[in-house]
């Protein structure tokens, strides 16, 4: 026996709890507690009735959040990401031209996954901030037969909001089909994909859903699936062809893959409480705090990255220009460790230039935008600028007040005040 054998065990670690924290920033949100009860939902086998009843009641949601008819609605396993790579490699061939919309992060990253899909891509370049070009567009279209078009719905890097519905014109009276990227924008605003002529939209389940990330709603129509069927060569990705998938999330059952059980429950949940809620109220939530947010900056004598008019910009996620002199990392370092809330960074040019303040799903409350803004205040006043007490809280809840009434609780409950009796 060596003398190692003689010493104790050692202990197991305690279980990792990590801190609460406010994320408001471009993603994840805040998960909504009736989806975290659901994810805990006991796990059921993929083909047991009551599980494939499950998807068949996710497959409806979906559609309602996506305002679509179409046949083909399900989650993809994975993320965002996931989603928008099945769409491209399941539509796209070696050779195929492709249009991509960018003015942003996220419109490069469609570039990326495009090229590595064999497309001859032709990139439309905007000025991050601004809406893409439809002339730019439409000349791009203009020069030889393309497959479809890709663009970003709601460009969280820059927070810009493109018109769909246009781009979908340009691109049907070209022969294209229109694939958009709502990952943040579906449950946050409107995604009207039969209304607007979307063939194909993909969304993901951690921001404005409130959903943990793992799964990536989409949905795609008939001339969509048509250009699928009709592949000259076989999909290069298993796991990712939306044919199989479709096949998985139908009545036959094609035993594609495992899906992840747990996440199933967590999607179904937050697309209940999409539908509960009601798109109008869902949209006009985010529009509230999202405004409320934004008069409280203003107050503190912050300014807005972005130059066009509130319509073409996302309600739930504000891009802040930092003040010239203010260190933005430490203000996000002490915005964290001193308050639990988290707010977003940049990227590429905008990297260390602006703030994404996100007001997405659960995160969209008013307690949250009230005690962002008031960290933010302490924040900035010890990086030396000097805003006015309670200025920024003072805006915001002016903006609520003109909005009405924010509760429908009774507010003459008196908190418990007439119960502790007489001395």
């Amino acid at each position: 026996m060596s003398p190692g054998d003689l010493l104790p065990p050692p202990r197991t670690p305690p279980p990792r709890t990590p801190p609460p924290r406010i994320l408001l920033g471009p993603g994840p949100a805040m998960a909504d507690p009736r989806v975290l009860r659901a994810l805990s939902t006991p796990l059921l086998g993929q083909f047991d009735p009551e599980f494939t009843a499950v998807m068949n009641e996710v497959m409806e949601l979906t559609r309602f959040a996506f305002q679509t008819s179409n046949a083909r609605a399900f989650p993809v396993p994975g993320t965002g990401r996931a989603g928008l790579e099945a769409a491209l490699v399941s539509l796209v061939e070696p050779g195929d031209r492709v249009v991509v919309a960018e003015c942003g992060r996220f419109g490069l990253l469609l570039i990326e996954i495009a090229e590595r899909c064999g497309a001859e891509v032709v990139a439309v370049h905007g000025e991050w901030g601004r809406l893409i070009d439809l002339a730019a567009i439409e000349a791009a279209l203009k020069g030889r037969r393309t497959k479809l078009v890709a663009v970003v719905h709601g460009e969280t890097s820059t927070g810009t909001l493109q018109p769909l519905e246009d781009i979908a014109r340009l691109a049907r009276d070209h022969g294209a089909l229109l694939v958009a990227d709502c990952v943040a924008t579906l449950g946050g605003s409107e995604v009207a994909v039969d209304r607007w002529g979307v063939d194909v939209a993909i969304a993901g389940t951690q921001k404005c859903l409130s959903c943990p990330s793992g799964l990536a709603p989409v949905t795609y129509n008939a001339r969509a699936e048509a250009v699928i069927k009709m592949r000259r060569s076989k999909v290069r990705s298993n796991y990712l062809d939306l044919g199989q998938l479709a096949d998985y999330w139908s009545p036959a059952r094609f035993n594609h893959h495992t899906a992840p059980t747990a996440m199933v429950y967590g999607l179904c949940e937050a697309l209940r409480a999409v539908r509960d809620e009601g798109l109008e109220a869902r949209f006009a939530r985010h529009r509230l705090h999202g405004d409320a947010l934004r008069g409280g900056l203003d107050a503190l004598g912050l300014s807005l990255f972005g130059k066009e008019p509130l319509e073409h910009r996302l309600p739930f996620l504000t891009p802040v220009v930092v003040p010239d002199g203010v260190d933005e990392l430490r203000v996000r370092r002490r915005l964290v460790e001193d308050f639990g809330i988290e707010i977003g960074a940049a990227f590429g040019p905008l990297q260390g230039k602006i703030w994404r303040i996100g007001t997405m799903g659960y995160s969209a409350q008013r307690q949250f935008v009230l005690l962002c803004l008031a960290a933010l205040e302490s924040v900035l006043r010890r990086e030396g600028l000097h805003p006015s007490p309670s200025a920024a809280v003072d805006a915001a809840l002016a903006h609520y007040t003109s909005a009405g009434p924010h509760t429908d609780q009774d507010v003459d409950d008196n908190l418990g005040a007439s119960g502790i009796g007489r001395l």
